[in-house]
Formats: structure tokens, C-alpha cells, sequence
């Protein structure tokens, strides 16, 4: 049994995914994963090798990328601008001095990630609430410069790896955050 290296996420996130009947995945393949925070598109990384010891995993590769998941990313993509658009336009009209960095969509459409450079101030919090119901989807505030800075690792997520200097604050991991903050629409 072996896990594949995965890479996803807009921020090059990496992690170990176990395969759905065992498949084996050439690297470069591209990939529908099911990672922490939902569905998500990923490109191997690595391909498996064999393990007696089977490690933390991130989640499961479900299966290659088909042409009717390109259509599905692509409509995702266009989605994706107009928020960051759209999120732009709102801080601007209410002089609220947030540095919107980038925005991104889950593949599943079940969440949806703004991330800002620093703390976004509560004005922020006001406006994406509003264009998660416009979207119909969760919104999460991230720091931008604290996923550069700290980074994410193996163990994402667990609560041993939050004395080890990461995961109590990065922006990578599955569990809530203090520079997160998840409203439902």
C-alpha cells in the first residue's frame, strides 16, 4: 500500500492521498481529490511507493480528471474572477483598506477563499458575508502572508503538529483557524 504526493490548491498545497481502488497515478497526472477542505483538483506530484508503514493522509484521490471536469473548472474559474472582482469593487466603494490578494473556489463549489495580505478588518467580514449569498457558498478569510511565511507541512491539521510551529495559524490546514473565518451563505 503507498500514497501519492499531490499538489493542489491555489497556494501549491501538498499533501499524501490514498488512491480509490488502488489505482496507480503517473506523476503530472491531474486528478479530482477529496482533501480536508472538500473537492478539489490536484496534479501528482509522485507516484506511490511501497510502504509497510502507512502515514497520515490527507485524503483520497477519487479519480482522473475528465473533460466534463475541465468544463466544470473552467465555469469555476470565470466564478472565481468575478468574486475577486466583485469582492474589489465592494471594499472599494467602502473605503475599507484590505489588500484583496486573490480568491479561490472549491471544486465542489462549497467554499470559496479570499485571501488578503494581513488581519482583513471587520468591514471585510460585512462584504463577503454578502457575496457568500450571492455565490451560495461558504467564504473564508485567509492570510496570504502567513502561508508564505510559515508554510504547511506534513501533519497538517492534528493537533501535534500545532507545537511544532505550524498548523495553529497556517492557512493549508482543515482545522478552524485564528487567521480564518468561515461564515455560511
Amino acid at each position: 500500500m503507498g500514497f501519492h504526493l499531490v499538489r493542489y490548491g491555489l497556494l501549491g498545497n501538498l499533501g499524501r492521498f490514498s488512491a480509490a481502488g488502488a489505482v496507480r497515478y503517473p506523476r503530472q497526472a491531474r486528478v479530482v481529490i477529496r482533501s480536508p477542505r472538500g473537492l478539489e483538483l490536484g496534479e501528482i506530484v509522485a507516484e506511490p511507493e511501497a510502504s509497510h508503514r502507512i502515514p497520515d493522509l490527507d485524503g483520497q484521490i477519487l479519480r482522473r480528471v475528465t473533460i466534463e471536469d475541465e468544463l466544470l473548472q473552467a465555469r469555476l474559474e470565470k466564478h472565481r474572477h468575478e468574486a475577486f472582482a466583485a469582492c474589489q469593487q465592494l471594499l472599494d466603494e467602502h473605503a475599507v483598506p484590505a489588500a484583496l490578494v486573490d480568491v479561490e473556489h472549491l471544486f465542489d463549489g462549497q467554499g470559496l477563499f479570499f485571501y488578503f495580505l494581513g488581519e482583513p478588518p471587520a468591514e471585510a467580514h460585512a462584504i463577503t458575508a454578502r457575496l457568500a449569498e450571492t455565490y451560495e457558498t461558504a467564504v473564508e478569510f485567509r492570510q496570504f502572508a502567513d502561508t508564505l511565511a510559515e508554510g504547511c507541512g506534513p501533519g497538517c491539521g492534528t493537533e501535534e503538529a500545532k507545537g511544532q510551529g505550524g498548523c495553529a495559524s497556517c492557512t493549508s490546514c482543515a482545522v478552524a483557524s485564528a487567521c480564518g473565518t468561515k461564515i455560511r451563505g
